[in-house]
């Protein structure tokens, strides 16, 4: 059994934004690297900074060579739910570019902005398609950038899950009561018009 999306948005927006959440029971589907593509297709075509495209997509499929690595820099209690996704993405960007007329790779400000705004196409894009996504920043750096051998000049900023979704039985016990959609502050909560208020 799956948990219910009864949240409803306050204005008018696409029924995709609302029923898009982050569940952590996973079913046994797997995923072939074309299905998973064109979920990563839909991310190629994030906007950023001069065109730069910072984002990187590291990713292992269960049961593959990487998956056992990228899996083990996950921290235990990811781990845990995580072993039972299709995919695991490890999402990074590079935090230097080479401005348009320039030769020279300077800092990029906006890297991990854009890299965000990538990771948010990825998750739609992969709701669209029938698949489910938990983002998570719960693993160990260090040995992350040493399971995907990170450049250096990378900045490793989460790792995603991705699967079908499965029976919330599946988890442990203590993680049943969360698999249910969160609910988000009304627009008022997060816009503000013309500044903070002081």
């Amino acid at each position: 059994m799956t948990a219910e999306n009864t949240r409803k948005a306050d204005h008018p927006v696409s029924e995709f934004f609302v029923e898009r959440w982050s569940p952590r029971a996973f079913a046994s589907d797997t995923i072939s690297e074309a299905q998973l593509h064109a979920i990563l297709e839909a991310a190629r075509w994030a906007p950023s900074a001069y065109n730069a495209q910072p984002w990187r997509f590291i990713y292992a499929l269960r049961g593959d060579a990487a998956w056992s690595s990228i899996l083990g820099a996950i921290m235990p209690f990811n781990q845990a739910w995580a072993q039972n996704a299709a995919a695991i993405i490890v999402i990074a960007s590079d935090t230097k570019l080479v401005p348009p007329g320039k030769s020279e790779r300077v800092d990029n400000g906006t890297h991990a902005f854009d890299a965000g705004a990538a990771w948010g196409y990825l998750a739609l894009q992969a709701h669209i398609n029938g698949w489910a996504t938990h983002a998570m920043a719960g693993f160990d750096k260090e040995a992350m950038a040493k399971a995907v051998n990170l450049p250096a000049e990378f900045a490793l900023h989460a790792v995603v899950a991705l699967g079908k979704q499965g029976d919330v039985a599946s988890l442990p016990e203590q993680l049943q009561s969360r698999e249910v959609p969160s609910p988000r502050r009304a627009v008022a909560e997060s816009a503000v018009h013309g500044g903070f208020k002081g």
